[in-house]
């Protein structure tokens, strides 16, 4: 290995990447100083640039690759390293899963500090692309430019695609997303046609300014498309048109929209208005049914979704005696499903609308053995909570990617359910909240679910036994 200075910029040469980190990154190490390598492959010998300095770690980027890792494949999206979503793409799927399941149970030992007993191997995909059912765009006046490009010889710099990472105010033209159906490249490529060539204003993200401001797109497992748009002020005459020509071109399940005149790009405080078709899809989840509207939460990799809930059920082992709460119960999926298997099945979420749906979805599959409340888990899971539904047999909980609030955790160990199961989108927050719960908790078993290929994030199921 070797270093050299240019331009007042650290190189460093023939350095090799060890193992998969943090947020996707390849790992070096260098004078006793993790460097954390973007796009790099485990067995690559690189050389590289020293792009950020933290107290802790650099980060780089590749210059030159000398020896390419025999995981290391090619990518296959025009819009891979500069779009920022797929970062693995360079990476053979089986060495993803290694990375995945390596670094969730890094997570349990180093974070955590938990000794699982039984380790079952990581769930991959069966669709490595194509597999989202939902994909949001935003339209901008101010496109991403390429090298070479000149803002003064274009027509437009209107874009309909993604944020440049890091750059709030810019957006990638997307042509082709390989996450989606590839109808939603036809509906989504449509739109922005269609808003060009009619002179219809996009949204500009510093000044708040134009009409076109995002697009949502949801599909289901047997067909249906769901088409949400939102505009950013109210301009009847152009809105229709826009509507009635997407309703001609596609037909869609549902076509939705909705006008969005705030400052941020939330949707869970904005009404939506069915423009044709229904205001739902349905989707079919380990045999029953469920509706998800333009605010639905509802995971996102349907068939991933089965083998995640599968899981999480095997781990559980209901019984029909027994009483299951669903913590952070989005729109019921897990706690009905549970609730098919249960004596009762108590669900919680924060969202006012998806505890609506959830009521909804246990109603459209006839199941009369759930209740749902809506709160704050930290507020509402307390002696109250715990004297009005029963002691709970078993606690399943699905937090955000942040974890369980400590209060919560806090909570669980007071209860004392005789066995909780915990899903988590984030093993390194799933490992604190364990930590805690090792106080009283022993976890038994734990397996990882990839929801999402070509990326770095992975879904982790855990079983914790009262000792």
């Amino acid at each position: 290995m070797g270093r050299n200075r240019k331009n007042r910029q650290v190189l460093f040469e023939n350095v090799e990447l060890l193992a998969g980190g943090g947020e996707g990154h390849a790992i070096a190490r260098i004078d006793n100083k993790v460097v954390f390598v973007k796009y790099g492959a485990p067995g690559d010998v690189v050389d590289i640039r020293i792009i950020g300095r933290k107290k802790k770690y650099s980060l780089a980027k590749i210059t030159k690759i000398h020896t390419a890792s025999e995981v290391r494949t090619d990518s296959f999206c025009k819009h891979y390293e500069l779009c920022g979503g797929c970062r693995w793409q360079h990476i053979d799927y089986s060495a993803q899963l290694n990375l995945k399941n390596q670094w969730t149970l890094d997570c349990l030992q180093r974070i955590g500090k938990v000794e699982v007993p039984e380790i079952l191997p990581i769930v991959g995909a069966d669709k490595q692309q194509f597999y989202r059912n939902k994909m949001e765009y935003t339209f901008s006046n101010k496109r991403w430019l390429y090298e070479g490009e000149d803002a003064r010889e274009m027509d437009h710099t209107n874009a309909l695609g993604f944020h440049a990472p890091g750059r709030f105010d810019k957006v990638i033209a997307i042509e082709k997303c390989w996450l989606q159906d590839d109808a939603g490249n036809d509906i989504r490529n449509f739109v922005s046609s269609f808003c060009i060539e009619n002179g219809y204003t996009f949204y500009d993200l510093k000044e708040h300014t134009g009409l076109m401001r995002n697009l949502m797109l949801r599909n289901s497992t047997d067909g249906g498309w769901m088409i949400n748009v939102i505009f950013a002020k109210d301009e009847p005459s152009k809105i229709q048109k826009l509507l009635d020509a997407i309703q001609e071109e596609f037909n869609p399940t549902a076509l939705n929209y909705s006008i969005n005149t705030k400052l941020n790009d939330s949707l869970y405080d904005l009404e939506f208005i069915s423009h044709s078709g229904s205001f739902e899809i349905t989707e079919k989840l380990n045999g029953l049914s469920f509706k998800i509207s333009p605010k639905s939460f509802f995971q996102t990799n349907t068939n991933q979704a089965e083998k995640l809930y599968d899981v999480a059920l095997d781990f559980a082992n209901i019984q029909s005696s027994d009483v299951v709460y669903d913590l952070y119960c989005g729109t019921g999926t897990i706690t009905c499903i549970a609730a098919k298997q249960a004596k009762n099945a108590i669900g919680v979420e924060i969202v006012p609308e998806a505890i609506v749906a959830a009521n909804e979805n246990a109603k459209l599959n006839e199941i009369d053995n759930v209740h749902f409340e809506v709160g704050d888990m930290k507020d509402v899971f307390n002696e109250s909570f715990y004297k009005a539904h029963g002691k709970p047999d078993i606690i399943i909980t699905d937090p955000p990617r942040s974890g369980m609030h400590p209060k919560v955790v806090q909570y669980l160990l007071e209860i004392e359910c005789p066995k909780i199961v915990y899903v988590s989108c984030n093993p390194a927050t799933q490992a604190r909240d364990l930590e805690v719960l090792s106080t009283k908790y022993d976890v038994l078993k734990t397996r990882a679910v990839d929801m999402f290929p070509q990326t770095h994030h992975v879904e982790n199921v855990v079983v914790l036994e009262l000792k």
